[in-house]
């Protein structure tokens, strides 16, 4: 709202604002968006894909947003090791086609290597001695041998982290209040927390939705109201702002620091490497130092350190940013199987479908709303909500120009009125001359039935057409004789 501010007082998700506008205003033929959706809020979001939906440019986008891809792109290039992948379609379609694609890549591989174990044997037998047809044979057999080794994709192991016992008590959030000087954050809140619920938190940026999981965490004390934990409750949280690593440390050993092994299932453990590899931390990655990290291997590796402590209540701050679509995938199927509570805010609309039951909407001025539905179909209510609203003021604005007083007309008569006026006498003298011709010919009585009849009926017409004319005259000569 105040566009004098400067740019380095803005939060991130403003300044991806300015960007985008900065962007948007320019009109080209081609437009390159590098994760346009990271910092925004869904609101704006959504309305950033009514915009580009409209438009009439060639767009070209990486995003990790599912629904954004769905609702935008017509074509998807998935980038793989071994070269770039085409789909003419939306997201939807993409991930029905790649499935076809693996699958046939898998039976292709399953077929070469039963193949090349023959052709193997033949290469290990084969005399010294090289014919033209036996060199074309190995050549063949080197083409092979590619095709068998090629990697498809592997299915990712099932994996469930053993969480820690749940009592009666979980968590209760009693007449929370919060505010900020004059902001009113919180007002009023309560809540009692039930077994293995999944609650995604739902607001435009600044509502106050991390200011209710640092209250929850006890980073933050509310103004009024209390917050009871169960004993039995270990809380993890992933936070915006990220852990605090030392220097110079690896990866594997930032993990080991918390946890050697990790217990999961019923009776197993698993190795800090082996937990890694499940997040897609190769071994390379895993010796890596964190300051050589990306982005996005920070985020996976904050992830990391939240779920080793086997916590039964989770709370996660906006965990999608920067994570690839893979990533996404292992982490729902995660959290699917995720037995503890559950508390997730984020601007991924996809996750909060799949993964949330219902939803704390921050509705503005402190006021926090439960719907139990998922994100699309709070959004349906919200829309149709909104039409109703403006039904409702364009009804009142209606009525509102009806109730108001009519502005007097001026007696004084226009110049089309004069005109009027004029063509009125002319046809009224018409009119009066054919109505006396007709009636001669009535009382004449030369002609047969039928002209009788065809007089009778244009006299009748006449005489109608006469009284209108008379009255539309009359009205005019009061306006002109005013």
């Amino acid at each position: 709202e105040n566009v004098n501010q400067k740019i380095s007082s803005l939060s991130g998700g403003q300044r991806r604002k300015v960007a985008l506008a900065r962007t948007l205003i320019e009109d080209v033929d081609f437009l390159l968006l590098d994760e346009p959706t990271n910092h925004l809020d869904i609101d704006m979001i959504e309305w950033l894909e009514g915009v580009l939906s409209k438009q009439k440019v060639t767009l070209l986008v990486v995003t990790h947003d599912r629904y954004f891809l769905d609702n935008v792109c017509d074509e998807i290039m998935e980038l793989e090791p071994d070269g770039v992948y085409h789909y003419r379609g939306d997201y939807a379609y993409y991930v029905l086609k790649k499935a076809e694609r693996i699958f046939n890549e898998q039976q292709e591989a399953a077929k070469a290597r039963n193949l090349y174990k023959k052709e193997l044997d033949w290469m290990r037998r084969m005399p010294k001695a090289r014919t033209t047809k036996s060199k074309a044979r190995i050549d063949a057999f080197y083409e092979l041998e590619g095709k068998a080794r090629k990697k498809t994709e592997e299915k990712t192991p099932e994996f469930k982290v053993k969480t820690a016992r749940i009592g009666k008590k979980i968590l209760e959030l009693n007449h929370i209040h919060k505010q900020f000087g004059e902001l009113k954050v919180i007002d009023d809140f309560s809540y009692t927390f039930k077994r293995g619920e999944r609650i995604g938190v739902v607001g435009p940026n600044g509502a106050g939705k991390s200011t209710l999981f640092k209250l929850i965490m006890g980073e933050l004390k509310p103004d009024m109201g209390s917050i009871i934990k169960g004993q039995t409750m270990v809380f993890g949280y992933f936070s915006q702002e990220g852990p605090k690593i030392k220097e110079g440390m690896r990866v594997i050993d930032i993990v080991r620091e918390v946890a050697e092994e990790i217990p999961f299932g019923s009776s197993s453990t698993l190795s800090a490497a082996q937990f890694l590899y499940y997040f897609n931390f190769d071994n390379s990655t895993q010796a890596n130092y964190y300051s050589n990290l990306s982005g996005g291997e920070k985020r996976r590796l904050h992830l990391v350190l939240t779920l080793v402590h086997n916590p039964n209540f989770l709370i996660l701050d906006e965990p999608t940013n920067d994570l690839d679509i893979p990533t996404l995938n292992i982490l729902e199927d995660f959290l699917m199987r995720y037995e503890g509570c559950l508390m997730v805010t984020t601007h991924d609309r996809a996750f909060l479908d799949k993964i949330s039951d219902h939803l704390f909407v921050f509705e503005g001025d402190g006021h926090i709303r439960d719907y139990h539905a998922t994100y699309t179909e709070y959004r349906k209510i919200k829309q149709e909500k909104e039409k109703e609203i403006k039904r409702k003021k364009q009804l009142e604005k209606a009525g509102s120009e009806i109730s108001k007083p009519k502005k007097k007309p001026s007696n004084k008569p226009t110049y089309k009125q004069k005109k009027e006026f004029e063509s009125l006498e002319l046809l009224l003298e018409e009119l009066e001359q054919r109505k006396n011709d007709l009636l001669e010919k009535l009382n004449g009585g030369d002609g047969n039935p039928d002209d009788f009849a065809r007089w009778s009926k244009e006299y009748s017409e006449i005489e109608e057409k006469l009284e209108e004319t008379e009255m539309r005259w009359l009205e005019l000569s009061e306006i002109m004789d005013a």
